[in-house]
């Protein structure tokens, strides 16, 4: 009789259990996808992320320029320079070569500014430390960081170079921005770029 009246008992108790499940699992699940959502809504925060699978490349900088969508990187320019450090030879010792900075700097050809305001190697060099570019202020600025003293003049370009719509996106499409720096494509010392012909020839369309 006991067992009979244990199997009704459980019997009775089944659909109240199963509903209990259904509706524990259902609500656990609503937060699960709730607790998503807030997440994808959240601002990438730089301090409290932890490390990304994919590691940026070595040789970028931290962008100190605000941008809306966050924090992002740029390539480096000293390491890019065959004669950096400029203080190895520029250090206040006397030059014992003849002709030493015209077989140092000889393939310089610096076409960058107007006819009427044309620019000397000490409008963008600091002159008492090499190392570094100097801002019409007086601003020191970090040759890595040499956007900042570009955007003193092309501010636009600047603005829409932050903004993404200026210049060539590295890597992290889907991540964090690493960009080419102003000098990765223009040349410093000319960087108006030439008129060409295009690399590809299309053929004319067929009447």
């Amino acid at each position: 009789m006991k067992k009979r009246k244990n199997i009704k008992y459980l019997l009775w108790m089944m659909p109240a259990v199963f509903l209990f499940i259904s509706v524990w699992s259902a609500h656990s699940g609503m937060n699960e996808v709730k607790q998503i959502i807030e997440n994808a809504g959240t601002p990438f925060d730089d301090v409290k992320s932890i490390e990304a699978v994919l590691l940026l490349p070595v040789n970028t900088v931290l962008v100190k320029e605000k941008y809306q969508g966050g924090l992002f990187h740029a390539e480096t320019r000293k390491d890019k320079i065959e004669r950096f450090q400029c203080s190895r030879c520029h250090n206040h010792k006397e030059v014992m070569g003849e002709r030493s900075a015209e077989i140092a700097h000889g393939d310089i050809a610096l076409v960058h500014g107007g006819k009427e305001k044309p620019l000397s190697c000490f409008t963008c060099h600091k002159k008492d430390e090499r190392d570094f570019l100097v801002t019409e202020n007086g601003i020191k600025v970090d040759m890595d960081h040499s956007y900042q003293l570009c955007g003193k003049c092309h501010f636009r370009q600047e603005k829409d170079w932050v903004g993404g719509a200026h210049g060539k996106r590295v890597s992290f499409w889907a991540g964090k921005r690493v960009v080419k720096n102003c000098t990765s494509c223009h040349d410093p010392h000319s960087p108006l770029f030439q008129k060409q012909w295009p690399k590809t020839y299309s053929r004319p369309l067929q009447k």
